[in-house]
């Protein structure tokens, strides 16, 4: 099978346990505000590759991964090519290699469900906590993450919930209690991540003629971070 990624990062350390083999998928359906690879948008802008490439590069790493490193499928949005990814993480598995799946989860249909049978973990994005917030910000509902959410749960998979914190919209105590109210209703998040909102990606915008409607925000504190997860 072939399909389009954007980049790959070979021993990366923040997109799941341990040591991971990051494909970064190109295509997006969303355009979050804060987005950080707005050049992963276009879902023919990046390089068409086959399966067995992939995981011809890929097992050439696995004696880095140890127990808890493996595959990641990041983005862009993995599930806009959700028959690859499968066959990505099916043959993965053959070489024993952990699976796991970094989505915003707005698409949940068949394939997407196929998907999940083969992910060992999945880093789930839970941009805001109200409807209002996610409509203006994301370009979707909440609804389609929570969804997606009630399907892990109830397949017992394995999950990490991340927020990135933006200063003034999110590092609220509104905002900690109901992600807290979500965590405790899902018995499948194991983990949350709190991740500071950062402007790196800057340039990248600015390279593609894009506005950032982010670029005024500032980056919360170390010491902000903390505060947010005592709260929760």
């Amino acid at each position: 099978m072939r399909g389009f990624i954007h980049s790959i990062q070979t021993l990366g350390t923040v997109d799941g346990p341990g040591v991971r083999f990051v494909v970064f998928f190109q295509g997006c359906n969303l355009r979050c505000s804060c987005c950080h690879n707005p050049d992963t948008w276009d879902m023919h802008g990046g390089k068409e590759t086959e399966t067995g490439e992939m995981i011809d590069k890929l097992i050439r790493y696995k004696s880095y991964f140890g127990k808890d490193g493996g595959i990641t499928l990041s983005g862009g949005e993995p599930l806009l090519q959700a028959d690859f990814a499968r066959e990505i993480f099916e043959e993965s598995h053959k070489h024993g290699i952990n699976t796991c799946l970094d989505t915003s989860g707005s698409i949940l249909d068949g394939k997407v469900k196929e998907l999940l049978k083969h992910t060992d973990r999945v880093l789930l994005d839970i941009k805001y906590t109200t409807d209002e917030m996610y409509r203006k910000y994301v370009g979707c509902s909440l609804e389609r993450p929570m969804e997606f959410l009630s399907y892990l749960d109830n397949c017992g998979i394995p999950t990490t919930l991340r927020q990135v914190i933006i200063p003034s919209l999110n590092d609220t105590v509104e905002n900690m209690a109901a992600l807290s109210g979500i965590i405790k209703k899902h018995h499948c998040i194991d983990k949350t991540e709190l991740l500071p909102f950062r402007k790196l990606c800057l340039p990248k915008y600015q390279n593609l003629g894009i506005e950032f409607p982010f670029e005024d925000m500032e980056t919360p504190s170390a010491d902000d971070i903390k505060r947010l997860y005592d709260m929760l």
